[in-house]
């Protein structure tokens, strides 16, 4: 028989309703107690001071005492006691319970031998404890645990881990801890780390989080050996300044180069703008020959001032064009060769917006420096529906183009484009044409060239554009193999006029060509920017067909088409260059395909036919049997690239293998390598294992790859640079212990000179 007392006492009074005791937890999985609900302030008042007991049997003096026994339950605000007997004096305001007990309330559980709790001050201590902290993977054991009248824990001989119960992977014992329950972190005396029962580590104080909350503090280091920088180790200490502020600090030993200084400050500029500050030092670099100092500063923010206003800024130096060849940024890659400086202020309407900024780019390992935007204003305004579906947009630019060299060619520039455009769309197809007229100014100052020629001082070129694209939407129903699929065929065709006008005497500011693919065949234009603007009088058709399965999804798609030239364009990018111009382009074909439940297939070709040349193509297939599980092999050959160091033209034909594959459950292995089929060498090989449990994880990889030199002009700090760079690294994180949590699988696919890139593939 239950029996049920309410009684009006003001035993912890502060916390929230709790639905249910949870036991203690299994010992086989990954452990995390969800928190407990908090109701809302009105319903937490109505309870605050109502205490409810229940048991099989009591006896009680009234006023004095009580006595409780067989399946104890004490419940008041969040706090819960299950027990096997239980005592409450009602003078000395005293609660003690014991057998079977467990404590529980909205931030933590406790099993326990027994407890005492001191009502009047909402206190309790209990001997021999077990306690797990909700929403964490954080528990362990305790002599004696006490929680205070603010809900904090103080435990003495006492140890904590957040592997699974019974997991001696890791655990940190102490004289004493306490965990803070508001602050989410812990402060530990007299603490010892072991790692199967080994002690590692020792530390007479220390303090460690005990949730996702930021916490300042030494991060987990880093250890690796390359050919190129020696044996090198990374201990990161991050600074929780303020909410809005942090400091990231990262002392990196190389041995063969020197102490390599790494800083990252982050901050919030109101609700919705974010910004970082980045340095980095190296004092005489032992591997340059002039043991040259190196250095790096970037600076980034960008967000919205108001529903209106967008910021975005960004401005990055490097000491040298090998900076990030030689160095791990935080910054930039190796891969990268472009550095942006840029700064713009946007305002958006409905209708319309406005930009200004200014931009400068610096590019590594050239000579060429590009132009400088100083400054540009872009107006962009678009009026739907102005007669019926007629589309009436303008474009207005103004640029003013320096250069760091006073001798070169500058201008200004100003474009305006008034466009009108007429859509016709429908189930079956859409018909869009367009009318445009392209009117640019420029006033162009040193327009002496160095091969004695030279640029028109000013210019205004006038050039009209029209064009119509239609598509027609055709499906039907079929079969493959004795599935059913509804087949879509999409032709589709555009015409295009674009006006000659002679650009000679206009100078190449912020202009480059543009890639061909199937896509690209339907733009309305071969050159980026404004400076060359090709005139066209060409048809390009093109053809799609899809395949879709029962459940509406797609399973193939491919894509083909070629441009016909009804007549020969007569703008180079550089005037004076004789371009062949045949009388239709390259044949593009794109292909995505879900060859079965588990492997695809993408690609995509750009082939000449009346030369019969492959002018570029690349594959991908891939394996993908369940997550975190990839096979992919990729090929790719692009004909007459140009080698920026001597101008050559080279043909890049390489093919490539990557995989990440879990060999146990806990146990990943992942795996590249490309090699350069022209060259006959291996570019890059990447190797590594990856175990990760709950509560650690380690990962061990190799990776050889070719290096990029560059010549330096500007800081000339050239060594006799090796052509290739080996090296093996150690990643180690304990969590809860200030790891940053699971090292994950994804960013060692992203690891060295080919990122993964994932096809598009279809949905599944």
């Amino acid at each position: 028989m239950q029996i049920r007392y309410l009684l009006a006492l003001g035993l912890f009074p502060q916390l929230a309703l709790a639905d249910d005791v949870v036991q203690a937890p299994a010992e086989d999985q990954c452990l995390v107690i969800p928190p407990v609900p908090v109701p809302d302030a009105d319903a937490q008042s109505s309870t605050s001071e109502q205490v409810e007991i229940r048991s099989n049997s009591s006896d009680a003096i009234m006023n004095q005492s009580a006595v409780f026994e067989g399946d104890v339950k004490f419940r008041q605000g969040s706090r819960s006691i299950h027990a096997d007997r239980a005592n409450m004096d009602y003078e000395k305001q005293r609660l003690e319970a014991s057998g079977n007990l467990v404590f529980q309330d909205s931030q933590f559980t406790v099993t326990a031998d027994n407890l005492s709790a001191e009502i009047k001050d909402n206190s309790a201590k209990l001997e021999g404890a077990k306690y797990w902290l909700h929403g964490q993977q954080v528990h362990g054991d305790a002599n004696k645990l006490e929680i205070t009248k603010d809900n904090n824990l103080n435990l003495r001989g006492t140890n904590f881990t957040t592997c699974p119960p019974g997991d001696n992977s890791w655990k940190l014992e102490a004289e004493r801890i306490k965990i803070d329950g508001t602050e989410e972190w812990g402060e530990v005396w007299d603490a010892t780390l072991r790692i199967g029962d080994v002690p590692v580590f020792y530390v007479p104080y220390m303090t460690v989080p005990v949730s996702d909350k930021r916490k300042t503090g030494f991060l987990f280091p880093e250890f690796s050996t390359s050919t190129t920088n020696g044996v090198e180790v990374a201990t990161p200490w991050y600074w929780n300044i303020a909410p809005e502020y942090d400091l990231t600090l990262t002392p990196h030993y190389m041995s063969s180069r020197g102490l390599f200084m790494q800083g990252e400050f982050r901050y919030l500029a109101g609700d919705a703008q974010a910004g970082q500050v980045n340095l980095e030092y190296l004092g005489s670099d032992r591997m340059l020959a002039k043991d040259s100092d190196r250095y790096l500063y970037h600076w980034e923010q960008r967000g919205a001032i108001d529903k209106h206003w967008r910021v975005n800024a960004a401005f990055t130096d490097v000491s040298d064009n090998n900076y990030f060849n030689d160095l791990d940024s935080a910054v930039a890659r190796a891969t990268d060769n472009q550095l942006s400086r840029i700064g713009e202020m946007s305002y958006f309407e409905n209708d319309w917006n406005v930009s200004a900024r200014v931009q400068d780019i610096k590019v590594l390992g050239e000579d060429e420096m590009p132009y400088q935007v100083m400054p540009q204003v872009n107006f962009n305004y678009r009026q739907r529906d102005l007669i019926n579906t007629l589309e009436f947009g303008f474009m207005g630019e103004a640029t003013n183009f320096e250069h760091k060299d006073s001798e070169m060619v500058t201008a200004t520039r100003l474009h305006m484009q008034p466009s009108l455009t007429l859509p016709i769309q429908g189930p079956a197809g859409s018909l869009t044409s367009e009318l445009a007229v392209l009117q640019t100014n420029y006033w162009q100052r040193n327009t002496e060239l160095l091969n004695g020629e030279s640029l028109d001082e000013s210019v205004s070129r006038t050039i009209p554009r029209a064009k119509i694209h239609g598509q027609i939407n055709l499906e039907r129903n079929t079969s493959w193999l004795g599935d059913r699929y509804r087949q879509t065929l999409e032709p589709q065709f555009q015409y295009l006029y674009v006006g000659y006008e002679n650009q000679s005497g206009i100078g190449v500011y912020d202009t480059a060509p543009l890639q061909d693919d199937y896509y690209g065949l339907f733009r309305a234009r071969r050159f980026s920017g404004l400076d060359r603007v090709a005139d066209a009088n060409q048809m390009t058709l093109g053809l799609t067909t899809r395949f879709f399965d029962e459940n509406n999804l797609e399973q193939f798609k491919f894509s083909l088409g070629q441009i016909a030239y009804f007549s020969p364009s007569k703008v180079s990018f550089y005037e004076g260059l004789i371009e062949e111009r045949p009388s239709e382009s390259a044949i593009a074909a794109e292909l995505d395909a879900r060859v079965t439940d588990n492997w695809y297939l993408s690609g995509a070709v750009q082939y000449d036919a009346r030369t019969s040349d492959n002018k570029k193509s690349e594959f991908t297939l891939d394996y993908r049997p369940g997550g975190n599980k990839l096979l992919q092999f990729s090929y790719r050959y692009v004909p007459d690239l140009i080698n920026t160091n001597n101008n050559d033209q080279v043909n890049i034909s390489q093919a490539g293998m990557r995989t990440t594959w879990p060999l146990t459950d806990n146990l990943y292995f992942v795996g590249n390598w490309y090699y350069d089929l022209n060259e006959s060498r291996s570019v890059e090989t990447y190797t590594g294992f990856q175990y990760e449990s709950c509560c650690w994880a380690v990962r061990l990889s190799y990776h050889y790859r070719i290096k990029t030199n560059y010549e330096d002009t500007f800081n000339p700090v050239q060594d006799n640079r090796e052509l290739f760079e080996s090296g093996v690294y150690l990643n180690f994180v304990i969590k809860g212990l200030g790891g940053s949590g699971p090292l994950g699988v994804s960013d060692m696919l992203n690891e060295g000179l080919f990122n993964y890139r994932k096809p598009l593939y279809l949905r599944n």
